[in-house]
């Protein structure tokens, strides 16, 4: 490939507590952001040593909850190298006041958390009415959504969908499909409805190449019909570095070893252009080279 490699969730966690206090969503702090933490200076080494030239920082919601002052702070010390996403609680009244604030300080893309190690099961507020403000502010500003969810929760995106059908979102980790099952994938049905929606974009991670290779399950066939559905423009990598136990070298070469039947366009797109297209200002050209 002759593009950039461009990686929309990886994680940075600071050691300094007292500047960057752990505030986790769901009350408890998730087991690799304590054990295996990674500041914004070491994932660049990181980086470097992978071939990673850009990325999307993701705010570590088992970690800092809401408080973004992380990732802000990364993207403002490194604004060629890191776009970041924000999280915050949007149905709550002050909602729009902190979706303003984080955008002001340069973050480009929101997260929302509704699942993971931290809050098991699926939340039931993506589709709230007290929910509705925030999303036609995303959708007007144009700002990317990535979702943190299962599953279980498609049926409200699906409403939010119909409600601001403008409105990006890209789906963490896939929303989690069953992929064991093999073709034609019928446990995934949720996922391959979703693909008549133009603004659904899809994040590959660590999880979901593994699970390609799972039960019946293979990368052809799986990855095959997820680029055929969507479309690879729709479609883009992820590390989920460092909560990912792997290395980020081990996991861009699982990404491109699993991917590496696909036409090198398709390529592309998948580990560069779409993140460039949702994350512009990650495009163009890099001194990081």
């Amino acid at each position: 490939m002759t593009t950039e490699v461009v990686d929309i969730h990886p994680h940075i966690i600071s050691t300094d507590t007292l500047r960057y206090p752990r505030a986790p969503i769901g009350g408890h702090q998730s087991a690799w952001s304590r054990d295996r933490p990674v500041s914004v200076e070491q994932i660049i080494v990181e980086q470097d040593r992978a071939g990673v030239r850009k990325a999307a920082l993701v705010q570590a919601s088992t970690c800092y909850g809401h408080d973004n002052s992380y990732v802000a702070d990364a993207v403002k010390a490194y604004p060629e190298r890191f776009a970041g996403v924000f999280s915050c609680d949007i149905v709550s009244i002050d909602a729009l006041e902190m979706m303003a604030h984080w955008m002001a300080k340069g973050l480009t893309g929101l997260r929302l958390f509704t699942t993971g190690s931290t809050m098991p099961g699926q939340a039931g507020w993506l589709d709230d009415p007290r929910s509705f403000p925030a999303w036609r502010k995303a959708e007007e500003e144009q700002l990317p959504v990535c979702l943190q969810m299962t599953a279980e929760g498609i049926p409200q995106l699906v409403n939010v969908l119909g409600r601001f059908p403008r409105l990006r979102v890209i789906l963490d980790h896939l929303a989690r499909p069953v992929q064991d099952d093999g073709p034609p994938y019928g446990a995934a049905s949720s996922l391959w409805d979703l693909a008549r929606y133009p603004n659904v974009y899809l994040k590959v991670t660590e999880r979901n190449l593994v699970g390609a290779r799972a039960g019946k399950a293979t990368p052809e066939t799986f990855f095959g019909r997820l680029v055929a559905d969507f479309g690879a423009a729709r479609i883009a990598w992820g590390s989920n570095y460092p909560a990912s136990e792997r290395s980020l070298p081990d996991l861009l070469s699982l990404a491109q070893d699993t991917l590496a039947f696909l036409p090198e366009g398709d390529r592309e797109w998948i580990f560069s252009l779409t993140a460039q297209t949702l994350y512009p200002s990650l495009a163009g050209h890099s001194r990081y080279r």
